[in-house]
């Protein structure tokens, strides 16, 4: 059992994801509890889970007598919580670029194809997804063209990588053309071969449906 801390997630919800890779990256042990975005209208929408998430999102990490929501400001907390190993550079110019490539994706990027969203779209929803996936991963690309190394700055894993490997699966859902982004392609390649990333997949989660569950 972890030590009081609860992550309430979604099997391949990108935010949920992002917190996952960086619990696993810090070696926190954390105890999962599902909330299912499709069953009963949206497990999200319960006035239970309200009290815990007024905006009815995922995640929600409960620790350390707090409960904490949206997804980056989790991260920048385990961060500070737990220095090592690091989420971030640690030069401030370092800190700045991550902190954008991070942004891109997680309000430039993945909240206008996420499913609250494509709901709203409806006819036409494939094609909105792409066209917003891409132009995001366009400028993450253009961005990884000054930073990458072996991941999205340098050869360190940071919070850039952890929001990158969640997007690209999104990608890949919506057919969107990788080719486009072979920065990217080379990048997440390597991320998702380490521990951390594995451990977090959402092919591997408690709540993974079985026909998509891989060992």
């Amino acid at each position: 059992m972890a030590e009081n801390i609860v992550l309430y997630s979604y099997f391949r919800r990108s935010a949920s994801w992002r917190v996952r890779i960086a619990l696993a990256h810090k070696n926190i042990n954390y105890d999962s509890k599902a909330v299912h975005l499709l069953k009963n209208g949206g497990e999200q929408n319960t006035d239970e889970y309200k009290k815990l998430n007024p905006m009815s999102q995922l995640p929600t990490l409960c620790i350390d007598g707090l409960t904490l929501t949206q997804s980056l400001p989790i991260m920048e907390y385990l961060e500070e919580r737990n220095a090592s190993p690091s989420l971030l550079p640690k030069d401030m110019a370092g800190k700045a670029k991550v902190r954008a490539i991070s942004e891109i994706i997680n309000s430039g990027t993945q909240p206008l194809q996420n499913l609250a969203v494509l709901q709203r779209v409806g006819e036409g929803k494939q094609e909105w997804a792409k066209f917003y996936i891409t132009k995001g991963l366009l400028a993450v690309e253009a961005m990884l063209e000054n930073t990458a190394g072996k991941y999205c700055y340098g050869d360190e894993v940071t919070m850039a990588d952890m929001c990158l490997v969640p997007q690209v699966y999104n990608s890949e859902r919506f057919s969107c053309d990788m080719s486009q982004f072979p920065i990217i392609k080379r990048v997440h390649d390597g991320l998702i071969k380490l521990p951390a990333f594995i451990a977090a997949d959402c092919f591997r989660q408690p709540d993974t449906p079985e026909d998509m569950r891989v060992n």
